[in-house]
């Protein structure tokens, strides 16, 4: 299965993107045609196999309708598109514990159906509405990342913007207005068969199991006329969206010039960054927030003077750090206490006692992709230490999990010395310069392609 999109729907996109950045009044009148195109839905189908996930309400399975036939189940989705009698089912909701462990996220699960008909959607949706996005957003758009956004917040950090506002909103995609989101979409669409699909999503009921086991079915969104379904394809395109009302505000009634303020924004989350008046640019936020039926957390959003404190954004800390071998102060990167706690917590998780019975190259397979996978996103800046701090909690609990495994007593760093961990185990050690992985030359320093190609301002 290729995850390459198909040319001749690359070709739509094109058409569509031209279009709307050509006209930016424009409003497409036939979009509900594109997306039960075989193509369309093929590619869409593609992507949702590529994520992965359980059933949804129906427990209908990507197996399961392999072993019958892709090629007939999607047709059956075009035909039910194409008719209009296509009815999205509801969401399975389930709580996913926090890193804090005392406090869950709930994700909603749709069913493999509703989320081919939902990414098919965004395929050609995403074409539209990217050419009205705005350049502070940086979250699910194509060429652009999370590591741009944090390179953009470090670059204007070392231009001086070094009073930020740390912003937090309280449950974003639970409390986004139906009714202003619609008007959102509807300013690029008015195509009344996708505006009714649109609306059917974000009205999706909710199924959840309580633990005796019962099912409980509420239509909490349509309710309140508030919320995204987390989870689903379509709730990332319509943040997108719905923030992008308050980016454009910001800069329409002038404060990005009054306070010389900058706003970079991934998803939910956005920091602002000033020269000075941070103060004034909290408040004028915040009121702007409220106008948007939008609620800011004020026990999470806080005002932060850089290199005198450093603030978290998307994982990592920016603020003071030191060069380790002329111990010069420079305002740089590095990973997060709590994202280097999180992935050890992982580790211990993958390496408790209940693990004792695992086959030793499957678990030390499942340690490398969670390695891999965290130090591929972690490569930014000054790294070293907190990959030495990962290296060290891996050798520890793994030796612990030899020792049980075998019943062996003694000094578990005797019986299972480094040697035997990396070259015989294959375990991945991040801090080996030798290493060809992505990672393995980042040095200490400002992380690479930090905006203006200067050295981080000493401070």
């Amino acid at each position: 299965m290729s995850l390459l999109t198909p040319e001749s729907v690359r070709k739509l996109q094109r058409a569509l993107y031209a279009k709307a950045k050509a006209n930016p009044a424009y409003r497409f009148y036939t979009l509900v045609d594109k997306i039960h195109r075989k193509d369309v839905l093929q590619t869409a189908w593609n992507r949702c196999r590529a994520n992965g996930g359980g059933p949804g309400v129906d427990g209908q399975s990507f197996a399961g309708i392999e072993h019958h036939g892709v090629e007939a189940w999607l047709e059956q989705l075009a035909q039910e598109l194409r008719t209009k009698t296509y009815r999205p089912q509801a969401v399975r909701r389930v709580h996913i514990p926090k890193p804090d462990g005392k406090s869950t996220r709930a994700l909603g699960i749709p069913t493999i159906k509703d989320r081919v008909a939902q990414m098919a959607a965004v395929i050609v949706l995403e074409a539209i509405f990217e050419a009205d996005l705005t350049d502070e957003q940086y979250a699910y758009r194509p060429k652009r990342s999370a590591h741009d956004a944090v390179r953009k917040v470090h670059q204007l950090l070392n231009q001086g913007y070094t009073e930020v506002v740390d912003a937090d909103l309280k449950g974003y995609f639970d409390t986004i207005p139906h009714h202003e989101l619609m008007k959102s979409v509807a300013r690029r669409v008015s195509d009344g068969a996708m505006l009714a699909l649109i609306k059917s999503w974000l009205e999706m009921a909710v199924e959840e199991t309580d633990p005796r086991g019962n099912c409980h079915r509420t239509t909490v969104n349509k309710d309140r006329g508030r919320g995204t379904p987390q989870g689903a394809p379509v709730s990332p395109l319509l943040a997108n969206l719905y923030m992008r009302r308050f980016l454009l505000g910001w800069k329409h009634q002038g404060w990005h010039q009054k306070l010389q303020a900058y706003i970079v924004n991934y998803a939910d989350d956005f920091v602002i960054l000033c020269r000075r008046k941070a103060a004034e640019a909290q408040a004028q936020m915040a009121q702007m927030m409220a106008k948007l039926k939008l609620e800011v957390n004020q026990q999470k959003t806080r005002l932060c003077h850089v290199p005198e404190e450093s603030f978290d954004f998307l994982g990592y800390t920016l603020g003071r750090c030191y060069r380790v071998k002329t111990g010069q102060a420079y305002i740089g990167t590095k990973p997060s206490k709590k994202s280097v706690h999180k992935v050890c917590q992982s580790i211990s998780q993958k390496t408790r006692r209940e693990a004792n019975g695992r086959d030793t190259e499957e678990l030390v397979g499942e340690l490398n992709l969670l390695l891999k996978g965290w130090a591929n996103y972690f490569q930014l800046g000054a790294v070293s230490k907190a990959y030495e701090s990962v290296d060290s909690h891996v050798r520890d609990r793994l030796r612990q999990w030899l020792r049980r495994k075998h019943q062996i007593k003694g000094r578990a760093e005797q019986q299972f010395p480094d040697g035997y961990l990396y070259q015989q185990l294959g375990v991945i050690r991040l801090t080996h310069s030798q290493s060809n992985l992505p990672w393995a030359k980042a040095k200490q320093h400002p992380c690479p392609k930090a905006g203006c190609g200067r050295p981080a301002r000493p401070v």
